[in-house]
Formats: C-alpha cells, sequence, structure tokens
C-alpha cells in the first residue's frame, strides 16, 4: 500500500469569524499545497475541513499519517471518541448534539477508504510543515 504524510491545520479570525484551513500532501518525491477558507466559521470546523479535503485528494487507498496540531481532530480517532459518539446517536458524553456532524461523518467515511493515523504535532513550534499549514490558513482568510 502507497504512504502519504500530510501536514494540516486551521485558523479562525475571531472563533467565530472568518477561517482558513491549509493542508500539505506528501507522497515520494511529491508535494502538494492546498488551503481555503470561509466567511463565517470556527476553528474547529477549519480544522476539520484540512483534513477532509486532504484526503479528499488520494486517488487510490492508501496508508495516511496526519499530522495535526488540533487535540480536537486527533483526539476523537486516537481516543475512540467519534466511535462512542456514533454509538450513541451523535451525541457526547454530556448528550448533548456531537458540534460538526456532517464534518465528522464525512471525515470518518475517508478513514474508512485509507488506513489512517492521526499524530498530534506541537502548535507553532518548530516543525516546519505544520508552520507552513498555518502560514497558509491564515493566508486564506486574508483572500475571502
Amino acid at each position: 500500500m502507497e504512504e502519504v504524510v500530510i501536514y494540516t491545520d486551521g485558523a479562525c479570525s475571531g472563533n467565530p469569524g472568518p477561517g482558513g484551513w491549509g493542508s500539505i500532501l506528501m507522497y515520494k518525491d511529491n508535494k502538494k499545497e492546498i488551503s481555503g477558507g470561509k466567511k463565517d466559521t470556527t476553528n474547529n470546523v477549519m480544522e476539520l475541513t484540512a483534513v477532509i479535503e486532504a484526503l479528499k485528494l488520494l486517488k487510490f487507498k492508501c496508508k495516511v499519517s496526519v499530522y495535526s496540531d488540533s487535540a480536537y481532530v486527533v483526539n476523537a480517532f486516537n481516543q475512540k471518541w467519534i466511535y462512542s459518539w456514533m454509538k450513541n446517536g451523535w451525541k457526547n458524553s454530556s448528550k448533548e448534539p456531537v458540534k460538526n456532524k456532517e464534518l465528522w461523518q464525512e471525515l470518518y467515511e475517508l478513514t474508512k477508504v485509507h488506513d489512517v493515523n492521526f499524530i498530534k504535532v506541537k502548535g507553532h513550534s518548530d516543525n516546519e510543515y505544520n508552520n507552513r499549514c498555518d502560514e497558509m490558513a491564515r493566508n486564506a482568510i486574508t483572500t475571502l
């Protein structure tokens, strides 16, 4: 199975407010940068969108390492929150509806297509790819 590395980040100017996301996909010697934004959104929506848009670009089943500074995204899978949400009818541990349900459902479907491993990275640190994703996300806000 082919291996792909993806770095993602989301940003928001105000929360909610204008937001942007950035992703870098790396496959063998190829590197592709993608980004986008939304006029009225939240940071968490942008974090999820960055991962979804990157995974949607993959043309065949891959082993994917997703690096994100979003504990919200990483922990939902690594701590198995998403499976509890689904089992509980998309309600969280407080019995409230899970926020961003449609995005979580889309991301979950993509994780069934690919073998995805989520890895937490420290944000705004010394990771050049995470920093580049942050830069792309912030730049995307300025183009709205």
